[in-house]
């Protein structure tokens, strides 16, 4: 697999040793926001960092080698509070349950992957949702970006956001970095978006702002670690709930991955490799004691800094190991530093829009659902939800079913289904 590799130029490895380090900052608040959330669900924070670090390096290693693919995988924000607030708080599992409803979604997730299903099911997609799919993660990315930049804030009674405190430093920071990005951007720099991110973090320092309390976690808890290993919990295999809770994290594990990957991939012939890997790496997660593992959306800024092979992921995989050692260093790398690039990166994949067909209401409004539906409720597996299950309906009622085929509207039958059982679920 590392032949894959030998064939780059000298600037090429470079330009993807960039783009694996700008991809791992991008995602690293990730090592301290999923233990957080998964504390909720009452895995101790301090061994959950390693649970992280260690599927999100493992994952990265899947990717490089077996896909090729300069996708980076970690535990996915949203499946995470899936996993939390709704198997565990909601439902009244405890982890280890909700770590054995990861483990068979995962192999549920694998079968389609390895399986002609997975090409079937890609095929069968419309080119309209799909720049959807890939819209929609770019907005969501924008309002990540935003609020991490503190220029927007959770609204009041008469709205859902507001702009954020502009006087506050670092907010202030924050549109230093996207004005000192932009301009590096638009003047095509090598490197731009990790200059941006080197000199904004560097201002923060000498500001003393944005600066951030990184998990107190020592090495010495490591040998504590292995409380968390192949702890899932099948002994409520064949309940309703179990079978409930199964079905619903599969169908958000299957599609959210396929949809972040076709909204992602440069090269979409890596598509069949890419999901196979991806699942692999999900079936792994579980058993080294986390929440599902996705590929990540930051992925895109490490692409749009010049990833197009396995090596991004590789280097970013090597940072993750390298994050047990300097985890307190990540600290100073503000989350206004990283807010730029995401956002730039958000608004470069929103870009598909301009291959919609708006004079057909009936070709763009399911994309539409896809792409305000997955920034307004922070899931991507809800707003394809919407999307999927609206564009057969839309195609009836235009008298184009030509457009619809058996597999599209099992999909959408599908997703209706995975709504009601979340419904039910919550």
């Amino acid at each position: 697999m590392l032949a894959n590799f030998k064939n780059l130029t000298k600037q090429a490895k470079k330009t993807e040793i960039i783009a694996g380090l700008t991809g791992f900052f991008a995602i690293s608040y990730i090592i301290i926001v999923n233990p957080l959330i998964l504390a909720d669900a009452h895995i101790p924070a301090t061994l959950s960092v390693f649970a992280t670090i260690f599927s999100s390096a493992l994952g990265c290693l899947i990717m490089g080698l077996w896909a090729n693919a300069p996708i980076i995988i970690t535990p996915g924000m949203g499946v995470n509070a899936f996993f939390t607030y709704t198997l565990v708080v909601g439902m009244h599992l405890n982890w280890q349950q909700a770590i054995a409803i990861s483990i068979i979604s995962s192999v549920l997730y694998m079968l389609v992957a390895f399986s002609k299903a997975s090409e079937k099911l890609s095929e069968a997609i419309p080119q309209e949702l799909k720049i959807g799919i890939t819209a929609g993660i770019g907005l969501f990315l924008v309002t990540l970006g935003l609020e991490k930049a503190k220029l927007i804030q959770q609204g009041g009674s008469r709205s859902l956001l507001a702009v954020g405190h502009l006087t506050d430093p670092e907010a202030l920071l924050a549109l230093f970095g996207l004005a000192l990005t932009l301009v590096l951007y638009l003047k095509r720099t090598k490197g731009s978006f990790m200059i941006g991110i080197v000199v904004t973090s560097a201002l923060g320092v000498i500001f003393n702002v944005g600066l951030q309390d990184p998990p107190k976690v020592s090495l010495a808890d490591l040998g504590k670690y292995s409380a968390l290993l192949f702890q899932g919990d099948f002994s409520s295999l064949f309940s309703l709930k179990f079978l409930l809770a199964v079905f619903s994290m599969s169908m958000i594990l299957i599609f959210e991955s396929m949809g972040i990957l076709e909204g992602l991939l440069p090269d979409t012939k890596k598509f069949k490799k890419t999901f196979e890997a991806s699942s692999v790496a999900t079936f792994c997660s579980g058993f080294l004691g986390t929440s599902p593992t996705v590929a990540a959306a930051e992925s895109a800024a490490g692409i749009e800094s010049g990833g197009k092979t396995g090596l991004m992921a590789l280097v970013s995989g090597a940072m993750f190991i390298l994050s047990l050692f300097f985890i307190p260093l990540l600290s100073y790398v503000p989350q206004a530093a990283i807010a730029p690039v995401i956002i730039i990166t958000g608004a470069i994949m929103m870009q598909q829009l301009k291959n919609l067909d708006f004079d057909d209401f009936s070709e763009w409004f399911p994309a539409f659902l896809i792409i305000v539906l997955i920034p307004l409720t922070g899931s991507i597996s809800v707003g394809l939800a919407f999307g999927f299950a609206a564009y057969p309906l839309v195609k009836f009622a235009a008298r184009k079913t030509d457009k619809l085929n058996p597999l599209l509207c099992l999909l959408s039958v599908l997703f209706i289904l995975q709504l009601i059982c979340e419904a039910v679920l919550l």
